[in-house]
């Protein structure tokens, strides 16, 4: 039996779906910069109760301020570009056998579209539930004028060099002042499936597959995915890093950088044939020939202590693929 869990945003489509969310109104996109490195800043020291992604949590106030309607989430799960060759190798692997899932941190209303149009069922997708309409109802008018003068303030941060500032400013808003408000509930209404909520998704279907995670392949390229991809690697499964950051290529089995989902399938077959030691030849093969251009740029990772030159090759692909997005935690 072969199994294969996908990341939704990288693997199989370039967007950031809350990014072009907060786009939709008035310095939205700075806004959400500023939120996404508060995120990747309360991962990385560990904060307790905080999982990466929870910027869908953090984010959630200004999305009912703004009136964004769960209909435009949706809208844009219906007309999301979808990463180059994901739907030929979704296609492929279906018709070989295999159990195709996907965890995402996405909202629902974006995931369910996107992964039906890919083939995957619904019942092999776990996402973050947003019940938006019902949280909106927490937002009062009084609420407003300090919503908007946080907004005034996050401006004037930079995610690239501001890290105190955004740690302090955003620590007294989130920590200290909206709770004391009734959107300070709004938060607590969305829990985000990243780290380790990636994790217990996947203990959930392979649970329900009867297979252990030593037979799992999984596929994550940020942040939110390094505890899902550290878990099937240290199982003894396959954890791919699909043009992936410095927070996932570290506890990755392999790594791939390419303009195209498709070349996975040379290492997914060599998988289904003789598991790790298979693809550990494909892949060190491919990584002393070198890639093609944009593709193919595959690097054995497990036990890699250097990652610096893999790290530099995905950086650049992922610029290509994922435009603005590439950019985010």
């Amino acid at each position: 039996m072969n199994l294969i869990c996908f990341d939704l945003e990288g693997p199989l489509t370039p967007q950031d779906n809350a990014y072009e969310l907060m786009k939709l109104f008035p310095r939205g996109g700075k806004i959400f910069e500023v939120i996404s490195r508060y995120d990747d800043l309360l991962t990385l020291e560990g904060r307790p109760d905080y999982e990466p992604g929870d910027t869908l949590a953090l984010i959630t106030p200004f999305l009912a301020y703004h009136g964004i309607e769960e209909e435009q989430i949706a809208a844009m799960g219906q007309k999301a570009g979808l990463t180059p060759g994901a739907t030929e190798l979704i296609s492929k692997l279906k018709s070989r056998g295999w159990y195709v899932f996907c965890i995402s941190t996405s909202y629902e209303q974006y995931a369910f579209p996107v992964t039906q149009r890919l083939g995957i069922p619904s019942e092999n997708v776990t996402c973050t539930s947003f019940p938006l309409a019902q949280i909106r109802q927490l937002l009062s008018q009084d609420e407003f004028a300090l919503l908007e003068q946080t907004e005034s303030e996050i401006v004037n941060l930079n995610p690239v060099t501001d890290d105190t500032k955004i740690r302090e400013y955003l620590d007294y808003f989130y920590w200290q002042k909206l709770p004391q408000t009734r959107s300070g509930r709004m938060i607590g209404q969305v829990k985000p499936v990243g780290g380790r909520r990636k994790v217990e998704a996947l203990e959930r279907f392979s649970t329900r597959m009867g297979k252990p995670l030593s037979y799992w392949t999984a596929v994550g390229d940020s942040i939110t995915d390094f505890k899902m991809l550290q878990a099937v690697n240290k199982a003894g499964g396959l954890a791919i890093a699909f043009n992936a950051n410095e927070y996932v290529l570290p506890y990755s089995t392999i790594g791939l950088a390419s303009v195209s989902l498709y070349d996975l399938w040379v290492v997914l077959e060599a998988w289904g044939k003789g598991r790790r030691h298979a693809v550990e030849r494909v892949a060190e093969e491919r990584e002393k020939t070198g890639g093609s251009g944009d593709r193919e740029h595959f690097h054995w990772l497990d036990g890699t202590k250097n990652i610096a030159p893999a790290l530099e090759i995905h950086k650049r692909i992922r610029r290509l693929v994922r435009e603005e997005a590439a950019k985010l935690g």
